[in-house]
This record gives C-alpha cells, sequence and structure tokens, in this order.
C-alpha cells in the first residue's frame, strides 16, 4: 500500500511533484489543504511550513547534520550475557531490519536520516510494518503530514493515513512511530509549530535582505514638490520614471528632477533596523529550536573560535545532553514495537555511538590504551573496532603490571615489577637461586683480615 511512498523527507515536504503527495504551499499565500497540515501564517506576515523552513539556511544545516549522523552511526542487535557483558546478534532477523535491509527501496542510512529528519519537521516519523508471523520484515516510510493519529471506540491507538484521495485507517501494531518531544500524548510536539514566530522572523529577515539587494542598495524616499500640486497624471509619471532607476544595473546614475522638486530619503536603512544583527540573532534561536549548537553549523558566536579545546568540550556536552537522548527515544521505541514480547528481554537494539569518534584517532587510542591497560578489552576486541584481524594470544585481558594476563595474576608467571627488579639485581651480583643471606656472609667473610682488621679465626 504505501510502496509508492517511499522518498526523501524532501518530498514529503512538498518538494516533489510525486501524484497524490501533498504540495507545498505558495510563498504568498497558504492553502487550505496545506492550512489543514499545519502551515500557518505567523505574526509577520510569512507563510510557515516544512517547505519554507527548509529554506533557511540554518533549519536546512540543523536537520540535515543532526539526520545523517545518526544514520551514519547504524544500529545494531545485542544480547546479554550470562556474565553481565553484550554480544552482537548479527544473525538475529531484527539486525538484518534495522542494519542492512529495512525495506526494499531505502539504504538503512537513507531510512533512518528521513526518520530523524521527519521528527524535526513534524514532530513525528512514520513507518508501515510489514510482518510475517511476528515478525517485521520490512519498514515503509509514510508521509507525517498524511498520518493523523486518533483513538478508537475501545481506546486502541489507530492511525489513519490519507492516500490518493482515500483514507485507509492501520491499527498501532501496523505502524512504527517514532515520537519527538512529547507531553505524554499520541504524537510528539512540531518544533516549526511552536517556533513559527521565531521561523517567520527569520523568513521575513531574509526577504528584506533579498529586496534591498534587488533594489540596488537605493533608499526608498519621498519628492518634495514645495508649493506645486501634482495632477494624478504627473504623479503617474513621476513614479515611472523612478521605477526605471531601479536595480542593480542602474545603482548610480542620475535622475533628473523638475524645478523645486527635491528627494527626501526615508531614514529607515538596513543598519537602523539592525538587519545583519537580527539575521544572525536569528541562526542562534533556530538552533535553539532543533537542539544543535551554532558552532556545529558554522556560526561562532562573538568571542567564540571555529575549533579548539573549548568546542571539543562543548561537542561532548551536546553528545551527551541532545544526541544521546534522541538515540535511546528511538532504541526504545524500536525495542518495544518491532520485538515481540518474550523477545524484549533477552535481545535489545542500540546506535553505535562510538562511531562519532571515529574521526579522532588520538581519542581513540588513548580510550584503547586505558582499557589494555586496567583488563576491560583485549587487544582482538580492540582490533576488531579498528577492522582488523585477530592475532593469536590476544584474545587475554591485560593489567598495567607489565601487561600481565589477568589468569596469571598472584602467580609465578605474573612476578610484580618489584619482584622482577629484585630478581634483576640478583642476577647482575652473581647470585643463584635468590638467596641474598648467602651474599651477604660471603661479602663479610672476604672483608675480614683486611686493612688491619681481625682475622676470621679471631
Amino acid at each position: 500500500m504505501a510502496g509508492g511512498w517511499v522518498g526523501s523527507v524532501l518530498s514529503w515536504a512538498g518538494i516533489g511533484n510525486q501524484s497524490g503527495k501533498l504540495s507545498g504551499a505558495p510563498e504568498d499565500q497558504p492553502t487550505d489543504k496545506a492550512i489543514k497540515y499545519g502551515s500557518a501564517i505567523d505574526s509577520v506576515g510569512q507563510v510557515v511550513n516544512q517547505k519554507t523552513t527548509l529554506g533557511l539556511s540554518t533549519a536546512w544545516a540543523c536537520i540535515g547534520l543532526k539526520s545523517e549522523l545518526v544514520a551514519s552511526m547504524g544500529c545494531g542487535v545485542y544480547s546479554k550475557s550470562s556474565t553481565g557483558g553484550r554480544k552482537s546478534e548479527s544473525g538475529h532477523w531484527l539486525y538484518d531490519l534495522l542494519h542492512e535491509e529495512p525495506n526494499a527501496d531505502q539504504t538503512p542510512f537513507e531510512f533512518w536520516a528521513g526518520q530523524v529528519a521527519a521528527m524535526d519537521l513534524w514532530g513525528n516519523a512514520f513507518a508501515e510494518k510489514e510482518t510475517l508471523g511476528s515478525r517485521v520484515t520490512a519498514l515503509t516510510p509514510l508521509p507525517p503530514q498524511l498520518v493523523t493519529v486518533t483513538r478508537d471506540r475501545n481506546n486502541q491507538r489507530v492511525y489513519l493515513f490519507s492516500d490518493r484521495g482515500k483514507e485507509e485507517r492501520l491499527p498501532a501494531e501496523k505502524v512504527f512511530h517514532l515520537r519527538g518531544i512529547t507531553l505524554g500524548g499520541d504524537v510528539g510536539l512540531s518544533a516549526i509549530e511552536y517556533g513559527r514566530r521565531t521561523l517567520g522572523g527569520a523568513m521575513a529577515a531574509n526577504k528584506v535582505a533579498g529586496d534591498t539587494f534587488r533594489g540596488g542598495l537605493q533608499l526608498a524616499g519621498f519628492i518634495e514638490t514645495a508649493s506645486q500640486k501634482l495632477s494624478p497624471e504627473q504623479r503617474a509619471d513621476l513614479l515611472e520614471i523612478f521605477d526605471a532607476w531601479v536595480g542593480q544595473a542602474m545603482r548610480g546614475r542620475v535622475v533628473p528632477l523638475e524645478k523645486d522638486f527635491k528627494f527626501q530619503p526615508l531614514k529607515m536603512s538596513p543598519v537602523d533596523v539592525q538587519l545583519l544583527e537580527s539575521r544572525g540573532w536569528d541562526v542562534e534561536e533556530i538552533c535553539r529550536w532543533f537542539g544543535m549548537l551554532p558552532i556545529l553549523i558554522g556560526h561562532a558566536a562573538k568571542g567564540q573560535t571555529m575549533w579548539g579545546s573549548g568546542i571539543e568540550q562543548l561537542l561532548l556536552g551536546w553528545q551527551t545532553l541532545r544526541l544521546n537522548p534522541l538515540l535511546r527515544r528511538i532504541e526504545q521505541a524500536a525495542k518495544q514495537q518491532l520485538l515481540p514480547r518474550a523477545e524484549r528481554k533477552l535481545v535489545y537494539p542500540e546506535f553505535n555511538r562510538e562511531a562519532v569518534m571515529a574521526t579522532d584517532s588520538a581519542g581513540r587510542a588513548a580510550l584503547y590504551s586505558a582499557f589494555g591497560q586496567n583488563g576491560v578489552m583485549d587487544r582482538n576486541e580492540m582490533r576488531s573496532r579498528e577492522n582488523l584481524d585477530h592475532r593469536e594470544g590476544g584474545q587475554y585481558l591485560t593489567v598495567q603490571s607489565n601487561l600481565v594476563r589477568l589468569d596469571q595474576l598472584g602467580t609465578d608467571g605474573a612476578a610484580s615489577s618489584e619482584q622482577q627488579l629484585r630478581s634483576a639485581l640478583l642476577g647482575m651480583l652473581g647470585v643463584q637461586g635468590g638467596d641474598i643471606e648467602a651474599l651477604i656472609a660471603s661479602k663479610v667473610q672476604s672483608m675480614m683480615g683486611h686493612n688491619g682488621g681481625p682475622s676470621l679465626e679471631a
């Protein structure tokens, strides 16, 4: 049913012309159908919907970066071992679904990027589940603007999907539903709906800037005619003359005026209305709505450089406070909605968070060094994470005491550093068997009777 709807989130927002899809609202006036799905005119007269929001470079960068970062991590499937650790379950059917092939038309990267982007744009992401018994075999994305969530008479959640003029009712067990920020209801809250005043202000500032440059940076103003009163025909002639001098090509040209005519410019210049400052502030405001650090999309605040140790700490904080909750939200939804109840305590999906630090070679080296010297991870596990083959003997855990195997601690094969130093010194002194007392007695005997001292017999 929903196979024809597989596509990018941009086509969902109305940037495509595929038959049956909701087209984006016009720039100047929204249609009734667009208003039905969440478009609105804000206080400055701008149409705010998913399509116009993506026209803002800040929103495009925030949504694109977050969705592609999550998609690049990859979602694996694991089980808990009897010793408290975890084991990769690459042979499980859920691994094939989430990590290899969510549906016949999309790669895992495309699927997860689209789902996360939909959560930012609509507050919700939907996918129809195709099943074979209790096993989910495919997840086919549904355009969020065409899905309505409601409850039936038994208080069970039902999804109404409008497909080319027809409405289909899908039960909750047939839909994979990801919610954004929520107050406990059936649907997530849309940042575009609640932030339309901020987004509309940014759109208005962009429009003013565009109109200013399109006019050749020329000032608007009035013509003072002294005591002369112009007829309607004369006014129309003057407007036509000045219209011919508007635009980049006419910048710097001189317009002849009649006697007693004087041009009086308007004082509202872009500097006066702080246009540049307001556009910079809009970047930070939009980043707040989409949970993104401005520095990550190329916007440095005043007194802040683009790179450095401080930025590294900001990135780590963003990963902890913003990215990790998003990943946890998706993981729990996938576990609850895709796995049968009997399997939920046995296996679980999890994104590879270490993929974020894949390009940080120094960070990986420090992590592996600490894990290897403290018995947390063996060498073969480290090699596996770097896509290297296992080596013989690399399966043992070691500790910092000369990297002794954990199972040999306290045995003859695991002498401490002090013991090894003592043995080395005795070897240098020629002592066999480690008998230090024999060494001392031999030294004392050799010294007796020398330099006027008493003889050994005495």
